[in-house]
């Protein structure tokens, strides 16, 4: 068949097929970066109009947009809601970015480790990704500078506040010397935020856009891992010289967002009783990170160096003795584990084994430490058969 020459570089998502194959009950799964869906708000639905049933505005529904410029200005991003594009999540604005930078070849600058599904979607359109290497503060300065003498990208995608996989926050020092760079250099940030309200110690930074004096940038968030996943809302906020840009690549792609989503999105955005669900969010999670580091001293201490996340949802752990780990899959699944090889965060996954990205966030407590005991379990044997 005559596909398209794009598609031969479609690869499937193994977090995906992870997420399929730990369907099973029995499946103690820290693969994906699900919400506890104990932590699902309550929604209702008898007041939403009639008219939500009907198609809307490209660009969203006004009062959202409204709410969401609101919220970015009490960031420190400079906006007004005619630069707030609703989209169907958070994924949704790294397709459109890709679709108005990438052709075959374009070169980008990541952060390595970075998000599986950004990887997948900027290789599609035939990105050359370039990295640079993060460290437990942010990414390499002095590298970061070389890449940009040496590649100027078409744009660096990055996520500072409690990165996928990593959990790096980037420090307000990093943040200011990223955006000076990109300034000198000129070159468009896409900054990525979903994980920025869930934060265990209080701690806060303002984006890396709200620094930026000269360069393009697009700020992209969702209610994802607030609200709902399901409702798929997400919203971008770009620069002005971008913005009529994405807001006719969204027109093509799927004429608008959601509206049913949008209004219950609006229900919450800006309310006491969203700053009330987020608190409560909050200490949910604090609570199911310190007994997952409990049990990670207790079975993976002799194993794996890790750092303890500040917020977002996962543990990123570097073995001490490198493998592949997409190796261990089948018999973690075998043994009723799930989990996150680290390869597929890079963009040459062969170059960077011995890292595995564990979820905290869905995993029914009473079955943690078992679930870590296991993985554990297989990781030791998968290296005694290496070094026999």
């Amino acid at each position: 068949m005559a596909f398209s020459e794009r598609v031969s570089r479609l690869k499937s998502s193994l977090i995906r097929e992870i997420l399929a194959a730990a369907q099973r009950p029995e499946v103690m799964s820290f693969a994906g970066g699900l919400p506890a869906e104990a932590m699902l708000p309550k929604v209702e639905w008898a007041d939403m109009p009639v008219s939500m049933g009907q198609y809307g505005m490209s660009e969203g529904e006004p009062a959202l947009r409204e709410a969401l410029a609101v919220q970015a200005r009490a960031l420190g991003i400079h906006c007004e809601a005619n630069q707030v594009l609703v989209v169907s999540g958070s994924q949704q604005t790294l397709d459109l970015a890709a679709k108005l930078y990438i052709d075959k070849g374009t070169e980008i600058l990541l952060e390595a480790p970075t998000y599986l599904a950004a990887l997948q979607i900027f290789q599609l359109f035939g990105a050359d990704c370039i990295t640079v290497p993060l460290q437990a503060d942010g990414p390499d300065l002095a590298q970061l500078r070389t890449r940009l003498q040496k590649h100027r990208p078409a744009f660096i995608y990055l996520i500072p506040t409690f990165q996928n996989p990593s959990a790096v926050r980037y420090s307000e020092a990093k943040r200011d010397a990223v955006a000076a760079l990109l300034d000198e250099f000129g070159v468009t940030l896409i900054e990525d935020e979903p994980y920025r309200e869930l934060t265990f110690d209080g701690g806060s930074a303002t984006p890396i856009v709200s620094r930026l004096k000269k360069s393009s940038w697009i700020y992209t968030g969702t209610v994802s891992k607030t609200l709902l996943p399901g409702l798929r809302v997400g919203y971008l906020i770009a620069s002005p010289d971008l913005f009529p840009h994405l807001l006719r690549l969204k027109q093509s792609a799927d004429l608008h967002t959601n509206r049913i989503g949008q209004w219950q999105a609006l229900q919450w955005i800006g309310t006491e009783q969203y700053q009330r669900h987020l608190s409560e969010l909050r200490d949910f999670y604090r609570v199911r990170r310190d007994a997952f580091q409990v049990a990670l001293e207790t079975h993976f201490s002799d194993l794996a160096h890790w750092n303890v996340p500040q917020g977002g949802l996962f543990f990123w752990l570097t073995l001490k003795q490198p493998l592949d780990t997409r190796t261990l899959l089948n018999a973690a699944l075998a043994n009723d584990v799930a989990f996150m090889p680290g390869e597929p965060f890079f963009p040459e996954p062969e170059n960077h084994p011995g890292h595995i990205r564990l979820n905290f966030s869905h995993i029914d407590p009473t079955r943690l430490d078992e679930g870590l005991k296991r993985l554990a379990a297989v990781v030791r044997q998968a290296q005694a058969a290496e070094a026999a």
